[in-house]
């Protein structure tokens, strides 16, 4: 009786109802509990087919449509202000400090037996490599929402200042494979001591197969920049935008004018006394112009093949032609021809349009072509006079003949008609 007591307990119907909800809530808790460790476990694999799955799109679906975003993004041509003044490094003490944190910043980047340039010209299967070795936040420094990595340049424009390297810069931005900083970073005549870090991260980032380049045209006449560049990258590649040294200083003091109307006649600042014919070699607008003296200290560190002289009175004739021979020692294909150039005749220089539409052509900003003030003919054939024996000297230094003396023929001919 006992036992038959016992077991109807549990055949009652309000114990049996009790029984079937813990027996249900002990259900509903397992599997709970198993969906969660399922979740949690297929969680990263899942990340991980997805950062698998994007390795795998093919050039057809990434790198073609980035070049051709990038293509599209470079041809609306942004209007830009040339800084303007001279080098401002001072002190031997600071200067021997930021020369021996860049060769410390160097030597942490690279490898003794590797230059400093192979540092940022990685091989594909390298970089691969450190998708799956880099941390969170060393992608970040690296890596940018541009899709690319940011680069120090491969190659720099450091002059020359009023002779067209803005309108050079510009021309090359329209190529798809290059990729250029807009300001003009200053960095090895006036930044030097921000490092290494600071400059590479003033730069765009590049794919595979692009160029960074910036251009400074104070490099070329500041004493310290051939060093640095070495030793930043022995074998960068360097251009040099030379315009007639006459018409370029006029062209000089012409901007400084137009901020300074105050400063004095072109004639008194050229001339240490005039009467006598003495002319003032230290007034910086003549003194850039004396391109062989520079170019001296230029190939103590680096080859001529390493250097592209660019005539700015070819650049704004033929512009095409130019940049045809630009792009060759670039090593790029010759994207930029003759459909992307428009001569205006207002300003008197070639204006870039988009070849594939009618827009309107978009020019360089007011800073570009100012008209010139009328100087004596007189100072002008002294100036000339004065600079031919240089002018001689860059031409067999550099190989090439810019013939500015034919433009000195032509304008006494016409002084005297």
């Amino acid at each position: 009786m006992a036992f038959w007591s016992s077991t109807s307990v549990f055949t009652s119907k309000v114990p049996r109802k009790i029984l079937f909800m813990f027996t249900l809530s002990l259900s509903v808790t397992y599997l709970f509990y198993s969906l969660m460790s399922c979740y949690n476990s297929l969680q990263f694999p899942l990340q991980e087919n997805y950062a698998y799955q994007g390795r795998l799109v093919t050039e057809e679906t990434t790198f073609v449509t980035l070049r051709e975003k990038l293509y599209s993004a470079s041809q609306g041509l942004a209007e830009f202000t040339e800084a303007e003044g001279t080098t401002a490094v001072t002190g031997t003490r600071e200067h021997a400090e930021a020369e021996q944190r860049t060769v410390e910043w160097i030597r942490t980047q690279a490898s003794p037996t590797k230059s400093a340039a192979a540092v940022y010209h990685t091989s594909a299967q390298e970089r691969e490599h450190q998708e799956f070795s880099t941390t969170d936040s060393e992608l970040r420094v690296n890596c940018t929402m541009d899709y690319g990595e940011k680069k120090l340049p491969q190659a720099i424009i450091i002059g020359v200042k009023k002779g067209g390297t803005r309108a050079l810069l510009e021309a090359l931005r329209v190529h798809p494979d290059v990729r250029a900083v807009g300001n003009e970073p200053h960095f090895f005549d006036r930044n030097y001591e921000k490092g290494l870090d600071w400059y590479r991260d003033l730069m765009p980032s590049t794919l595979e197969g692009q160029i960074t380049m910036e251009k400074t045209p104070s490099y070329f006449v500041t004493n310290h920049a051939p060093k640095r560049i070495h030793t930043m990258a022995r074998d960068i590649k360097l251009i040099i935008v030379v315009r007639n040294p006459v018409t370029r200083a006029i062209s000089d003091y012409t901007q400084t004018l137009s901020k300074k109307p105050e400063i004095p006649t072109f004639e008194v600042l050229a001339f240490k006394n005039r009467t006598l014919g003495l002319i003032d070699a230290s007034w910086s607008a003549l003194r850039i112009g004396i391109y062989a003296l520079h170019l001296e200290s230029w190939m103590q560190y680096f080859p001529l093949s390493q250097m592209h002289f660019v005539s700015g009175e070819r650049l704004i004739v033929d512009p095409a032609g130019e940049m045809a021979k630009v792009q060759d020692f670039l090593g790029l294909k010759r994207i930029v021809t003759d459909k992307h150039f428009y001569f205006n005749k207002t300003k008197g220089f070639p204006c870039l349009k988009k070849p594939e539409d009618s827009s309107t052509p978009r020019c360089l900003g007011k800073s570009k072509g100012r008209t010139h003030p009328k100087i004596d003919p007189d100072v002008i054939r002294r100036l000339h006079k004065f600079y031919k024996p240089f002018n001689m000297m860059f031409y067999q230094m550099t190989g090439q003949n810019f013939e500015w003396e034919l433009e000195e023929d032509s304008e006494s001919r016409s002084s005297q008609d």
